[in-house]
């Protein structure tokens, strides 16, 4: 006995189907596309948000106010952080956040200052925007606020 004498599985590898080779084949005429229209053509595709034709659903809810398409984005830095992570009289800027950890590499753009938390230290800070609240408590330590352009 050996392995090419030994009989193999029935059914364990299928035939790859022969489309379009004649009415003989089984898979002749239309080669299983069924009938006429665009998807029985090469190189047809349906798009992924196709719904048959009828209305799609992004036309069909309603919308409103104005969407900038270009939006001014801030990462957003609470005073309790910068109390944590910063000793009295540290100057705070984008790259000392990165530095300390509290920014990530991809958040570099622009940084607004928020005011959740207490300060006891005094501050200098460098942001893109500040919160009413935390421009008050930054101020009211004898801290600086420095806007930076955005």
């Amino acid at each position: 006995m050996r392995i090419h004498n030994i009989p193999g599985d029935p059914g364990r590898r299928q035939k790859r189907k022969r489309v379009g080779r004649g009415e003989g084949s089984g898979h002749g005429r239309t080669s299983g596309r069924g009938n006429k229209g665009a998807l029985s053509r090469s190189g047809a595709r349906r798009r992924s948000h196709f719904e048959g034709g009828q209305m799609p659903f992004i036309r069909r809810i309603p919308k409103r106010g104005f969407h900038s398409p270009f939006p001014k984005i801030y990462t957003p830095v609470n005073l309790r952080v910068l109390e944590e992570k910063f000793d009295d009289g540290a100057v705070v800027d984008p790259a000392g956040l990165l530095e300390k950890g509290i920014l990530h590499q991809s958040e570099t753009g622009r940084v607004k200052i928020l005011g959740q938390g207490d300060v006891t230290k005094k501050f200098h800070i460098k942001a893109h925007a500040f919160s009413q609240s935390a421009l008050e408590k930054i101020q009211s330590q004898g801290g600086k606020c420095e806007v930076l352009p955005c």
